[in-house]
């Protein structure tokens, strides 16, 4: 077996605790690059992705704290168009600060309650 790397083992870590609390709610998954940051709601039991934002689509949006925000609050909105209220919320291996919490934040404020 390969030696995982800190990020990877930080990855498994948390995932391996949602699955325990999870209780069958999606899951808000949350991805950050250097330039973009994507977030998407992920039903575990169906294994499809009922909704999903990110910076892709927005010129000059970069890889920052106001872009994240606004991803998380887009991804609320999608998310009350799918019929979602509550989530649990999937950091990966992201560290919860800067880009990753202020997407949580304001995805909090968009009415995604987790």
């Amino acid at each position: 077996m390969a030696k995982l790397s800190l990020f990877e083992r930080r990855r498994r870590r948390v995932r391996t605790a949602l699955r325990a609390r999870a209780g069958g709610k999606p899951r808000l998954s949350v991805h950050r690059t250097g330039r973009h940051i994507y977030a998407q709601i992920i039903d575990d039991a169906a294994g499809r992705t009922v909704a999903a934002a990110s910076t892709l689509g927005v010129s000059n949006s970069g890889a920052n704290i106001v872009a994240a925000a606004e991803v998380g609050k887009q991804i609320a909105e999608a998310a009350k168009q799918a019929g979602v209220t509550t989530v649990v919320f999937d950091r990966g291996g992201f560290l919860f600060h800067g880009r990753v919490k202020a997407l949580a934040d304001a995805a909090r404020e968009g009415g995604l309650e987790f």
